[in-house]
């Protein structure tokens, strides 16, 4: 049993509550995204078929392109990009999670060490626990740093990585837990349901930017059309809004997977404590090692792409600088927020 501090009020998590509240609210968020995908598409459609016919009420257009009475060409070939996209990042998903990092991949056959051997047998105990058919790829990332995260697009191409220095300084029923939580999120189609949202955002934004210059190049050339300067200006507006707005939805969808994977940990180990004790193990060690940590992010190339995918955000213990936006907000909850959730207080 782990050992948690004496700080620590409990009382009973509903961990099945947690992952159906969550569910509802990544199906939300999912359906959001694909929603102003669209609406993306049909607003510029809108725009291009007004400045084609500037006489035509712009409610007739929009009409006129939902029941196809009009070819929604811009919006069938963003349909068709994002289809692209989402295939070739599912293909390669793998490979650039492990990018940068120098790692050993795991079998009955590679393992030396007794401490590898118990990690694999760990994980091929928690899969046949959580029911699922295939056995994850499993990996050690040579990192002094506690972490670890879980990628694939699917069931069968799964695979959980977690560093060194994260098996060396967790006991067995800590790493259980870990493994657990990385375990809940393949179980869940975190993975594909994150890199569905985080294609469709960052699509979203280079379609914006490419209209918006034509936007300000055809208002320069054409003033007289004002339905098309209306939605030129509303789409003018949605180049500086959507990012943000992007930023946090993916933060929303990001913390409640965590929240799920956490509840699937509870599920599968049956005790909340080992998990509780392996967050707040992975905190200290970061405060404790906070400069060393910070020049290792920073020397370890594509570490943005997989902070996401981490069981603990480095940016909560000030590691990584800030190089964009969404690198302002923490991709995980506060540490405070996800024992409460497992059903400890953390006391002041």
């Amino acid at each position: 049993m782990a050992k948690l501090p004496n700080n620590l009020s409990y009382s009973t998590a509903d961990w099945r509550k947690t992952i159906r509240a969550n569910n509802r609210k990544t199906v939300f968020v999912i359906a959001l995204f694909f929603l102003i995908y669209l609406s993306l598409g049909l607003l510029i459609d809108t725009y291009n078929y007004s400045t084609h016919y500037p006489g035509v009420p712009l409610s007739q257009v929009f009409m006129g392109l939902v029941t196809f009475k009009l070819f929604p060409l811009v919006t069938l070939i963003m349909l068709a990009i994002a289809t692209i996209s989402l295939l070739v990042t599912f293909s390669l998903h793998d490979r650039i999670m492990l990018l940068g990092t120098e790692y050993k991949e795991i079998t009955p056959e590679t393992a030396q060490s007794l401490t590898e051997k118990q990690l694999y047998n760990v994980i091929e105990e928690l899969k046949i626990a959580a029911g699922l058919r295939y056995m994850p790829k499993v990996y050690i990332i040579d990192a002094d740093y506690m972490n670890a995260f879980a990628s694939g697009y699917s069931e069968k191409s799964a695979m959980l990585a977690i560093t060194r220095g994260l098996i060396q300084k967790l006991n067995r029923a800590e790493l259980q837990a870990v493994m657990a939580h990385e375990m809940s999120h393949i179980r869940h189609m975190d993975i594909k349901l994150t890199l569905m949202a985080s294609v469709l955002a960052n699509l979203m934004i280079m379609v914006l930017d490419i209209f918006f210059y034509n936007v300000v190049f055809s208002n320069r050339r054409d003033s007289d059309n004002r339905s098309g300067n209306s939605l030129g200006a509303i789409i003018m507006i949605l180049r500086y809004v959507m990012p943000l707005i992007n930023i946090l939805l993916l933060l929303y969808l990001s913390r409640t997977r965590e929240y799920m994977a956490d509840a699937g940990s509870v599920e599968l180990v049956r005790d909340n404590q080992p998990l509780a004790s392996a967050l707040l193990k992975i905190n200290s060690d970061y405060q404790s090692h906070q400069d060393a940590y910070n020049a290792t992010y920073r020397q370890t190339p594509h570490e943005n792409v997989r902070r996401e995918a981490y069981i603990f955000d480095p940016a909560q213990a000030g590691i990584n600088p800030l190089t964009s936006l969404a690198d302002a907000f923490s991709t995980h909850p506060n540490l405070k927020d996800r024992l409460a959730a497992l059903g400890i207080k953390l006391s002041d």
